[in-house]
């Protein structure tokens, strides 16, 4: 059953009509299909009217949408002959992120991602997406093999942001960040990171210092999500509203449209009208084509100019004044 959030509630009345009109014996008949059509129409309509005028804060809801694909699905969608490689060597296996290898096309390549789980029991399974140090540490292991075998690496991020809790930070959630952060940097293989739906704090950039850096065209990437840059600057004795969440997400400057006018990212890759979870299939192929695009252009780059263009690129993100 498909799901909606707030903004989404007038397509939601008239998608169910159609779905009504569906399960009717006479379907068939002409006068139900013309009205079916006309339904469809107007949908098509009320959808493109919403989504061109989504606040920032909206598009940060539309990136969390219950139904938008995760890491498992584009895997699905993408990739032949996916093979999970599991563990960090050191403590456990972290389910909130996802790795291996696999072929694109035929090529191959080391694929990781957030996961962030359907249903209730995934999610609790999968901690929301939120990764432990063991699950950085996971990545990185399997990032040093693909270095290894001159493999390239795509990741796909979508997390609200590593896990706080305080097993996380007796086991080093920090270092094996800032471990993730040096150690991406020198990899001497190309590096292509695609934010799909939430990029949150370091939780997201321990798997995006890369040669290429895309956002699907309603993900978000941040320092901080909204509600707790709302928490930290807009705190007062009232309760927190969707108000306060909204004006922070405009001051963070966290769409995809921001960070490339910033600099920031590459480019953005088109999603289909309404948004990814409306056309896995098409969003999946936009995806699949950015990441082709770039392996062609990163294949046979030397392996150290290759670093030192990505420690430019790096270095070029952003502007100070003295």
């Amino acid at each position: 059953m498909r799901n909606y959030i707030d903004f989404e509630k007038p397509i939601e009345e008239i998608e169910r009509k159609i779905d009504e009109l569906k399960q009717l014996k006479g379907y068939g008949d002409k006068k139900v299909i013309e009205e079916i059509e006309v339904l469809e129409k107007e949908a098509k309509e009320r959808s493109r009217q919403i989504i061109e005028n989504l606040t920032p804060w909206q598009q940060c809801l539309l990136a969390r949408h219950p139904d938008r694909p995760y890491t498992l699905d584009y895997i699905k969608a993408i990739t032949e002959e996916f093979i999970e490689l599991h563990g960090d060597r050191r403590f456990s296996d972290d389910p909130a992120i996802v790795g291996g290898l696999c072929r694109i096309d035929g090529i191959p390549a080391m694929l990781i991602g957030h996961q962030k789980g359907r249903g209730t029991k995934e999610r609790i399974q999968r901690n929301f997406g939120q990764p432990h140090p063991e699950g950085y540490r996971k990545a990185l292991r399997i990032m040093k093999l693909a270095e290894r075998f001159h493999i390239p690496i795509v990741t796909l991020i979508d997390t609200p942001g590593a896990f706080p809790g305080v097993g996380s930070e007796e086991r080093g959630q920090s270092e094996a960040i800032a471990t993730n952060l040096m150690e991406m940097s020198l990899l001497k293989t190309p590096i292509v990171s695609i934010v799909i739906g939430e990029g949150g704090s370091g939780g997201a950039l321990a798997l995006t210092v890369a040669d290429r850096l895309f956002m699907l065209q309603y993900s978000i990437y941040s320092v901080i999500s909204p509600e707790g840059c709302a928490a930290i600057l807009l705190k007062n004795d009232k309760p927190l509203t969707q108000e306060d969440f909204a004006k922070a997400a405009n001051s963070l400057k966290l769409t995809a449209q921001h960070l490339q006018n910033y600099g920031i990212t590459d480019d953005i890759i088109e999603e289909p009208q309404g948004g990814a979870h409306r056309n896995v299939e098409e969003t999946a192929r936009n995806i699949k084509r950015f990441i082709l695009s770039s392996f062609e252009e990163l294949h046979g780059i030397d392996p150290f100019v290759l670093v030192e263009k990505r420690y430019k690129k790096l270095r070029a993100i952003g502007v100070f004044l003295e």
